[in-house]
């Protein structure tokens, strides 16, 4: 399964900072924010995540919740929290399983090296359970202000994500002249036929009516 726009997200069950265990079912029926970050207490994710619960109210008001994950162990997690007061769950995944459901890891480049490690990735995912929208390469600054501004669009157009694989619009319908067949051959003949004669009846009258004259 890939983790794009119009598809089913992926279903998980990671263990979460209130220390139950936490997947998709418990945001049934509601938007979802989720996002995956490096690491607990790095500059980067601190910011990302005062950004979001920053912008917690603005998304609840558009019927949506947030939810972090990283490799981080729940004491990781809890103390993460507590130090700058996050407002949404963060979920565990030591074992990669949501991270490589969603294309949250592979091959970066840090301090010039490649590495295998999370990569910054937030996805909206609409109520009806399919991604509305990927953010890949996330850059901190901004970025929870882009996701409410692109919530609050997909609110007022309606919300849910088309279904992949969706029929195109079909094509119109295009005439095929096909070989014809010896009663069509036969009708186009008497129709010429009879053409020709009313042409040529209609020329001799004219020369008639010129002799008169």
């Amino acid at each position: 399964m890939t983790a794009d726009v119009g598809a089913n997200a992926p279903d998980f069950e990671l263990e979460s900072d209130a220390g139950a265990r936490m997947g998709l079912r418990d945001f049934e029926g509601e938007w979802l924010v989720l996002y995956f970050y490096p690491r607990d207490n790095t500059p980067g994710c601190t910011r990302e995540a005062q950004e979001f619960t920053k912008a917690a109210p603005r998304l609840r008001k558009l019927g949506a919740r947030v939810a972090g994950v990283s490799r981080d162990s729940v004491k990781s997690h809890c103390s993460f929290r507590d130090k700058i007061s996050i407002g949404f769950p963060l979920l565990s995944d030591p074992g990669l399983i949501a991270h490589k459901s969603y294309s949250a890891w592979g091959e970066k480049l840090m301090y010039g090296k490649r590495i295998e490690g999370a990569l910054r990735t937030t996805f909206l995912i609409a109520p009806n359970g399919r991604i509305a929208q990927v953010w890949r390469n996330v850059r901190v600054d901004g970025h929870a202000d882009a996701v409410v501004a692109a919530l609050t669009a997909a609110s007022t157009t309606g919300g849910a994500a088309p279904a992949k694989g969706a029929a195109a619009a079909a094509p119109r319908a295009v005439k095929v002249k096909g070989p014809a067949t010896p009663a069509a051959k036969a009708t186009k003949g008497k129709v010429a036929k009879t053409s020709a004669a009313k042409a040529k009846t209609s020329k001799a009258k004219r020369r008639t009516r010129a002799r008169r004259t």
